[in-house]
């Protein structure tokens, strides 16, 4: 079978512009601020992002996964911890997150250290999903290979017999991660492939530097 040609694919932008003149001085800041435009313009699942993790041989893998919270000590996510990612994020510590919000022409990358966030705090988030978010937590070896969907099906059924009268406790195996950023850089979509972009880096003072990058 002959491969579409998809060299013609092309998009021009023209949405918006992007100065590091007018950006907030803080990352954290400039982020809600485009993550509330994101949401008042009706993106579709705003807070989805590609999380981008490496093992101890360097060797990346990606995934979509949806940030539950942010502020200024970082970017939360919740996980099985014994899944794919969260070995990756034992042995290696450290993560990329990227944003893209296509209607917006507006991309947000981020990238720093990851640390397990408390375990109370873990504890409110998951009981405030849905009972059978909470018992599919349970019911999925996340990563691991499985016969076929006919054991997750049967595993849940049986929680929820077990469960039908009582909420599930939240799994030791399950909890949340915190993206602690070093570098966060914000993409703005121009004309003729010259995009903004504004990239703000970490010193070892905590001071966030603020650099123009070339497309």
């Amino acid at each position: 079978m002959q491969a579409s040609n998809i060299s013609h694919l092309r998009k021009e932008y023209r949405n918006a512009t992007l100065s590091e003149n007018e950006v907030f001085q803080d990352p954290i800041q400039q982020f809600a601020l485009w993550f509330d435009n994101a949401m008042e313009s009706k993106v579709p699942e705003p807070n989805a992002m590609t999380l981008a993790t490496a093992d101890k041989k360097g060797r990346p893998s990606a995934r979509i996964v949806l940030l539950k919270g942010y502020d200024a000590d970082g970017f939360v996510f919740f996980t099985n911890y014994e899944s794919h990612k969260g070995q990756e994020l034992k042995d290696n510590p450290h993560a990329a997150l990227v944003f893209f919000w296509h209607d917006l022409e507006r991309q947000v990358r981020i990238q720093g250290k990851v640390k397990k966030i408390k375990t109370a705090e873990s504890e409110l988030y998951y009981q405030s999903r849905p009972k059978e978010s909470r018992l599919g937590a349970w019911a999925s070896p996340q990563s691991q290979k499985i016969e076929d969907r006919q054991i997750l099906e049967d595993t849940m059924e049986e929680l929820s017999k077990t469960f039908k009268e009582s909420d599930p406790p939240r799994p030791d195996f399950w909890g949340g991660f915190r993206v602690i950023p070093s570098a966060i850089e914000f993409w703005q979509g121009r004309p003729g492939r010259l995009h903004d972009r504004i990239l703000y880096e970490k010193s070892s003072k905590g001071i966030w530097k603020i650099s123009r990058l070339a497309p």
